[in-house]
C-alpha cells in the first residue's frame, strides 16, 4: 500500500516537471538510476511511476534510448484515445521549435469581439525525424501574461491557461484538405501544395472559447492516426 502511494507521488512530481517545461516534449527524462538517487527509492518504485505516466500518454520508453516526454497536455488521462503525438513518436523522433511568440491585437483573430485585450499568439513547427511535419498556430485570449514571453516557450498551452485561471472543459476539431500558400509550402519543404488543415477549438465549462489553434499537416510524411481504447 505504501509503495503504491509512493510511486503515485513520484509520478505526480515527474508530471509537474513535464507540465512546467523542466522536462520538455521530445527530450529524455533522467535515467532510472538518476531518479532512484533523486527520490531515494528503489528501482521498482521508479519503474512503477514511469509506467503510470507511460499509460497516461506522457512518456514513451525506447530500448537503448531511454524514456522520452511525448506530451505535456493536462488532459491525456481523460481520453480513451491515444494522442497522435504519442503514435508518431513511436514511429520516429518528434520534436518542435517555436517560430514566433508574441502578443497581438484582437482584430484579425477569433477573439476580436472579446474587447481590446491583446491575444497571445504562438507559432510552432513540428519536425519528424528532423524533417518539417506540422505547422501549428495558437491563439489564447485573456491569459494575463505576468512573465516575459520567453519564459512561456517551454510551457504547454494548457499550463499557460491553467496558470491564468482558465481550464479547457471540451474540444471541437475540424479537418479538411487544403492547398498550402507559398510560405507554408516552403516551411514544410513540400514539392506539392496539398495538406490536411485542422482547426481546434477549446472551450471552458461555460462554453466560452479560450483556445483557437490552426494546424497544417504534411500527411505524406506520416498519416494522421487515432487509436481508441474500447
Amino acid at each position: 500500500m505504501m509503495t503504491g502511494i509512493l510511486y503515485q507521488n513520484i509520478a505526480e512530481d515527474i508530471k509537474k516537471n513535464i507540465l512546467s517545461g523542466k522536462y520538455p516534449v521530445g527530450k529524455l527524462i533522467p535515467t532510472e538510476n538518476e531518479l532512484e538517487k533523486m527520490y531515494k527509492v528503489s528501482k521498482i518504485t521508479i519503474r512503477k511511476a514511469v509506467q503510470l505516466l507511460v499509460g497516461e500518454g506522457y512518456l514513451v520508453k525506447k530500448s537503448g534510448i531511454g524514456t522520452t516526454v511525448i506530451s505535456n497536455s493536462l488532459f491525456n488521462k481523460l481520453s480513451k484515445a491515444r494522442s497522435f503525438s504519442s503514435i508518431v513518436d513511436e514511429n520516429g523522433d518528434l520534436d518542435k521549435k517555436i517560430l514566433e511568440i508574441k502578443l497581438v491585437a484582437p482584430d484579425g483573430t477569433p477573439f476580436k469581439e472579446d474587447g481590446n485585450q491583446e491575444v497571445l499568439y504562438i507559432k510552432r513547427l513540428y519536425l519528424l525525424n528532423q524533417q518539417p511535419f506540422i505547422i501549428f498556430e495558437h491563439y489564447l485570449p485573456n491569459v494575463g501574461i505576468k512573465s516575459e514571453l520567453k519564459d512561456l516557450r517551454h510551457k504547454s498551452l494548457y499550463k499557460i491557461l491553467q496558470d491564468s485561471g482558465q481550464d479547457v472543459a471540451s474540444f471541437k476539431d475540424e479537418f479538411k484538405a487544403v492547398n498550402l500558400n507559398d510560405e507554408d509550402q516552403k516551411l514544410l519543404n513540400k514539392s506539392d501544395t496539398l495538406a490536411i488543415n485542422r482547426i481546434r477549438r477549446g472551450f471552458d465549462r461555460f462554453g466560452h472559447l479560450i483556445e483557437y489553434s490552426l494546424a497544417r499537416y504534411d500527411t505524406n510524411k506520416f498519416p494522421y492516426e487515432i487509436e481508441y481504447e474500447v
